[in-house]
């Protein structure tokens, strides 16, 4: 058996360890040596050897299982009676924090602070800076299974729907990422960008009659942003579809991957989920069998009638998605649910009006627990409607002509959208801060480990 040393408790003639998988699951074994009538003096240099081990080294045991009531450990029936135990990797005697310590709720540690034993809080820096350690947390583990697991069903769900998976440039030039929100690099003497978005090579390949397409990538957003959800590099779920007859087309299309998804998590990755919500409490996410749906004038009546002087003309900030995802849950039963028909003014130049009113767009976005983890639209696919929108905008065409220049051999209708996996999962979970959803998280202060 491989494992590593949780604890070490030796005490005259006996030892005993408690062995924590060290194969991605999250099982606790005991393993056990007593000072043996038939070899005493050997006995005792393996149990001398076994209480000088160090918390957090890995071992290899041989020995006999044998039955027994162990109460601290996930295998509660048998313990590993010892025969030869060797040290494969050693941990230094002093590590940065205890994985005990960083496993326990927030809850528990608040609590023991009444006591004469508080139990040390382990700050963020401190995880985010030993990252490794952290995700031996068992807690934090599972997270990146289920991080796994979103991609996965995200993928399965789409291939299902007839998507075909593409992978797009993330050094894109210069021009075509205008705007201070983007990280520059040289490229031979020129200038090229990491990739805010795959969102100009998802709509060329619905020119070159791919049909359906979606990606899992890197993007990469320069934003001096230090929130609990924003992040400057993440991994984005994209997605575009030529559409036949309507836009609203690819709202089913996004209610059935989510719905997917959702259910996928709750069935498949249920040891998980049991694990994560041990540490970090939370209720499921609740969602309609239907499409939930809610227009952008009925957002504003609701948000009105609840006191909230929301704009009726811009974006919704923070405060008003809050608000109104409580609202929601409250009148509809939802954690997930679409917003619908946007303003004008609140989406870029490439979005398509919506044809029985202007000044709305047939645009959406998603949100889980009252916040956005996706943002979507039909795309304008008229390249003279495009152009006529930059000048509208005062925004030059010449770093965007091969953007326009894709759809001057005539592409089909489509739609898509752009959905930050992170935020999906540390939503999804009810985690307080998005880079407990991230493995190794780029944010304005943290470019390391």
């Amino acid at each position: 058996v491989r494992g590593r040393v949780a604890g070490v408790r030796a005490k005259g003639g006996s030892a005993f360890l408690v062995l924590r998988a060290a194969d991605g699951s999250y099982s606790t074994a005991q393993a056990c040596m007593f000072k043996s009538k038939e070899d005493p003096e050997g006995s005792k240099q393996v149990i001398k050897f076994l209480s000088g081990l160090t918390q957090e080294t890995i071992v290899d045991i041989k020995g006999t299982l044998a039955q027994a009531e162990v109460r601290s450990c996930t295998q509660d029936a048998v313990e590993l009676q010892i025969q030869r135990c060797y040290a494969v990797s050693r941990a230094p005697g002093i590590l940065p924090f205890q994985i005990d310590d960083a496993a326990r709720s927030d809850e528990e540690i608040q609590a023991s602070q009444e006591t004469d034993k508080p139990f040390p809080f382990v700050y963020q820096d401190t995880r985010l800076d030993n990252r490794w350690l952290d995700l031996r947390v068992p807690a934090n583990k599972a997270i990146m299974k289920v991080q796994s697991g979103v991609c996965q069903l995200f993928r399965e769900a789409l291939i299902e729907e007839g998507f075909t998976e593409i992978h797009t440039p993330k050094l894109v030039p210069g021009e075509s990422e205008g705007g201070a929100e983007v990280f520059r690099t040289d490229y031979f003497g020129s200038t090229a960008c990491l990739a805010q978005s795959p969102q100009i090579y998802k709509q060329m390949a619905i020119s070159a009659d791919l049909g359906r397409v979606f990606e899992i990538g890197p993007v990469f957003r320069a934003e001096k942003s230090n929130t609990r959800r924003h992040l400057c590099e993440f991994t984005g779920l994209d997605l575009e579809m030529a559409i036949s007859d309507h836009y609203n087309e690819v709202l089913v299309v996004m209610h059935r991957l989510f719905r997917s998804i959702f259910t996928g998590l709750e069935t498949r990755y249920a040891a998980e989920l049991s694990v994560i919500r041990a540490q970090y409490a939370s209720e499921p996410v609740t969602f309609t069998d239907d499409p939930c749906i809610l227009h952008w004038g009925e957002a504003m009546d609701m948000l009105k009638e609840a006191g909230v002087d929301a704009d009726p003309n811009g974006d919704l900030t923070g405060a008003d998605e809050l608000r109104l995802g409580g609202l929601v849950k409250e009148q509809r039963g939802a954690d997930f649910y679409m917003l619908d028909r946007y303003p004008a003014g609140a989406r870029p130049f490439y979005t398509m009006p919506c044809p029985d009113d202007p000044a709305f767009t047939n645009s959406y976005d998603l949100f889980l627990r009252g916040q956005e983890i996706c943002s979507g639209a039909q795309r304008v696919h008229d390249p003279s409607m495009l152009r006529a929108n930059l000048a509208a905008k005062g925004m030059p065409t010449e770093p965007l002509k091969d953007y326009i220049q894709a759809f001057e051999h005539g592409v089909c209708p489509h739609a898509g959208a752009g959905i930050g996996l992170e935020r999906v999962v540390f939503l999804y979970l009810g985690l307080d801060n998005v880079r407990k959803a991230s493995m190794f998280p780029r944010d304005p202060s943290r470019c390391s480990p």
